[in-house]
């Protein structure tokens, strides 16, 4: 019988196929939740609370992609090995 994945590994194969998405939707949110946040602090001008939005999402974007990077980091490295010249060759040579 099959297994049924887990909702951790269901969600870790949708960022395995969808990395830039991901790294969007967290830009996105980041954006969002940092202008929420500053918009509530009054004593600030509104130049510098869209700054610090920026910053915040830069650096959220920043961790996705360096997060996105070890996700395929470790997916690669534990992919199963394929023939490198295999496709130059025009017979198998395990035959």
């Amino acid at each position: 019988m099959a297994e049924s994945k887990t909702k951790f590994e269901s969600i870790r194969g949708w960022v395995v196929d969808h990395k830039l998405r991901t790294v969007g939707c967290l830009w996105l949110s980041g954006i969002g939740s940092s202008i929420a946040y500053n918009w509530s602090r009054p004593n600030m001008k509104t130049s510098v609370k869209i700054i610090h939005a920026r910053l915040h999402a830069q650096a959220l974007t920043l961790a996705a992609l360096a997060g996105a990077a070890v996700v395929e980091y470790y997916d690669h490295r534990n992919r199963p090995k394929a023939d490198p010249y295999g496709k130059y060759l025009p017979y198998s040579h395990k035959d």
